[in-house]
């Protein structure tokens, strides 16, 4: 239920249509329900910060190392790990990114070489596969399966994977935890399994954590680093779970000494650093937006199931798994004979879903949906998608 001090439940549609940003923007022709943007506004803690920023009216170089040894939000970052993983890390092995994909590509850049074997959960986010392509680095598939009996909905066999790995060139784990867009949660015997595999055949990991605080209870997000401490680069951002994700800041945490020396070894600037408000927006929703993050769980826990009520309904053909975390449904679709692109003919009816062939070969015929909306969009949404079938 939506907390009395946010609320969540009445998006306005005129709101919506009327925002730049690329998710409405791009989609003025039917119901936005695909790139992963909440339908709703920041924090207000956040843009309170951000508006202190401009009232200052100082856009210059901040000044923060000789300060703290950080920025605000590298030590909101350190005591938010400690307090809600239990996870200590020392703000010396952190480094302050503009996105997620920016980290990845920085480790594998600096620590493989082409044809080099990445291993990847699929069906996966597709700028992973994309990034891969372009690198010329080699996929190593772990597919996905549901399960009615997974906790998740899902089940990956990692005994499979470390029966593969022998002589296969494997360089990476590229970890996405939680996992997108199936909205896996990594339990602490499958983390051990893979930390065991990646110590078995010397695999550096990239655990992209970046939807970690928004794993719905009673399960637990735990990052990877407290299972391969010495072999684990973990990168996490405030976007997803503070929706802020046009701002462009992530973090990582360095746990390699291989990735260590290399990353001292490149140019100063040539990763460039992170923007003045990015990173007082980040500081801000880590140190004080937790009661907002709280209220905007309740709401999308209470999203993924009135979205299983609808499916039923309207397209019980539909196989859907409610996501253990993140508010992004993997919807199969394969049984409506739409083809394997069925958000293709979803477009047509007014809905505008993520195409599911991008996430990979595991994605013809799905599609992924995002519901972190209002009940009546969502209901609308589904509505319009059940007329394609009809």
């Amino acid at each position: 239920m939506t907390s009395p001090a946010f609320d969540f439940s009445s998006v306005s549609l005129d709101w919506l249509r009327r925002k730049p940003g690329v998710k409405w923007h791009d989609t003025s022709d039917a119901l936005a329900a695909w790139v992963a943007d909440m339908d709703f506004a920041a924090p207000p803690v956040v843009l309170d910060a951000m508006r202190e920023v401009l009232d200052v009216g100082d856009l210059g170089y901040p000044h923060w190392r000789h300060i703290t040894g950080g920025s605000p939000a590298t030590d909101a970052f350190v005591d938010r790990c400690a307090a809600r993983y239990d996870w200590h890390i020392d703000e010396a092995d952190t480094r302050e990114l503009n996105d997620v994909l920016q980290g990845i590509q920085m480790v594998l850049h600096l620590c493989t070489e082409p044809g080099d074997g990445v291993v990847l959960h699929t069906p996966s986010y597709p700028p992973f596969l994309q990034t891969l392509e372009h690198d010329t680095r080699r996929l190593i598939p772990v597919p996905g399966e549901r399960s009615a009996t997974s906790p998740t909905g899902w089940v990956f066999d990692h005994e499979a994977l470390d029966a593969s790995l022998v002589g296969a060139g494997a360089k990476v784990l590229l970890l996405c935890h939680p996992h997108n867009p199936t909205g896996h949660v990594f339990s602490h015997d499958e983390l051990m399994v893979l930390a065991a595999i990646a110590e078995r055949h010397d695999l550096l990991v990239i655990s992209d954590e970046i939807h970690a605080d928004l794993t719905y209870a009673p399960l637990t997000h735990r990052p990877m680093a407290m299972y391969a401490p010495d072999r684990t680069i973990t990168i996490h951002a405030a976007s997803k779970a503070f929706n802020l994700a046009g701002l462009r800041y992530a973090i990582m945490h360095n746990g390699s000494a291989m990735f260590r020396d290399r990353l001292a070894a490149a140019p100063e600037h040539l990763f460039g650093a992170a923007n003045l408000m990015a990173t007082v927006a980040a500081e801000a929703a880590w140190r004080r937006g937790d009661e907002w993050l709280a209220a905007v769980l309740a709401h999308l826990d209470a999203q993924r199931s009135l979205l299983g009520e609808l499916l039923a309904e309207h397209l019980p053909a539909v196989r859907y798994s409610a996501p253990s975390a993140t508010y992004l449904a993997w919807l199969d679709c394969a049984s409506l004979g739409l083809g394997d692109d069925p958000s293709v003919e979803f477009r047509r009816r007014g809905v505008r879903l993520s195409p599911g062939p991008t996430f990979g070969p595991l994605g013809e015929g799905c599609a992924r949906l995002n519901f972190a909306t209002s009940p009546a969009l969502l209901t609308e949404t589904v509505q319009r998608m059940a007329s394609a079938v009809a």
